[in-house]
């Protein structure tokens, strides 16, 4: 599937990129986001950071195009955010999965491509493989039910730990069937898996945990007046988002609304349905 940034038109207001700003893009995917910042302002600097190892070969695309003007770091957002200083004037937190991970049938991370069950964006530690076919139903049951937000997560925990007893669940449609022997399968716009992929995926990568980190080393790494740009795409993520600038006095909201993707947006790239775009302004020691 073609690449396309998630609310690029609506990112590029709200950062506004200009010449002499240091911008970073905490999850830099495929690129779309920084390639638009550095067209747009020809004397600016990005700095690129993902953990998916996968994306360093595109990364390596965008330096040797753009030069001095772009930089990357793979690792987690949380512990890179550790240990810069404090000059940038600009960060864009473009939350969840990518394009990149759920076109690649062997990652596992959608139920519409059949592949094996991985879910790791680092491709490190615990997969989703070792996650369904070792923990208890009580654990699974929770997972299911705490990041997805699935009534029948009980139902569902129980149907996997039944079907593991004859035999392993190895890839991403045999956890699908299990799913929709339990849920069903309804025509719908959204595919009775989504809540127990979600679920699974955010646990395997703890995607909240890395979220909240990382939005609280920001006064170690911002300029006065600098600004943040937050996408979410489950009510989880903008959860952390909105309590973090709740709790924040430096914090300053931009966008008194949320920005959601326009009808064009949606048809043209459905994935981007559910996505939230929240904007700040920091302002250093604003609270004294």
């Amino acid at each position: 599937m073609l690449h396309i940034p998630v609310l690029l038109n609506e990112v590029m207001y709200y950062l506004s990129p200009s010449n002499g700003d240091n911008i970073i893009d905490a999850t830099f995917g495929y690129g779309g986001h920084t390639v638009a910042i550095l067209e747009k302002c020809s004397n600016c600097n990005v700095l690129g950071i993902d953990r998916d190892p996968d994306v360093i070969d595109r990364a390596n695309q965008v330096k040797s195009l753009y030069n001095e003007k772009f930089n990357f770091i793979h690792g987690k957002f949380s512990e890179v955010l550790q240990i810069l200083g404090c000059k940038y004037s600009k960060i864009l937190f473009d939350f969840g999965v990518s394009s990149m991970q759920l076109d690649t049938p062997d990652r596992g991370f959608s139920f519409s491509r059949p592949g094996s069950i991985d879910m790791r964006m680092s491709r490190e530690g615990k997969s989703a493989y070792d996650v369904i076919n070792t923990l208890s139903q009580e654990e699974l049951s929770e997972i299911i039910l705490k990041y997805g937000d699935e009534p029948k997560s009980r139902s569902i925990a129980k149907a996997i730990v039944k079907y593991r007893k004859q035999k392993l669940i190895k890839t991403t449609e045999e956890l699908r069937n299990i799913i929709v022997s339990v849920v069903g399968n309804k025509n719908n716009h959204i595919d009775v898996s989504t809540k127990t992929f979600q679920a699974i995926r955010i646990y395997v990568n703890d995607e909240l945990n890395e979220i909240y980190k990382a939005l609280n080393k920001l006064d170690t790494i911002l300029v006065n007046n600098s600004i943040i740009v937050t996408i979410s795409f489950h009510s989880l993520e903008d959860r952390i988002v909105k309590n973090w600038s709740r709790n924040n006095l430096n914090i300053m909201p931009i966008n008194n609304k949320i920005v959601k993707p326009s009808i064009d947006e949606i048809k043209r790239n459905p994935r981007s349905r559910s996505a939230i775009l929240r904007a700040y302004r920091y302002i250093k020691n604003y609270a004294s």
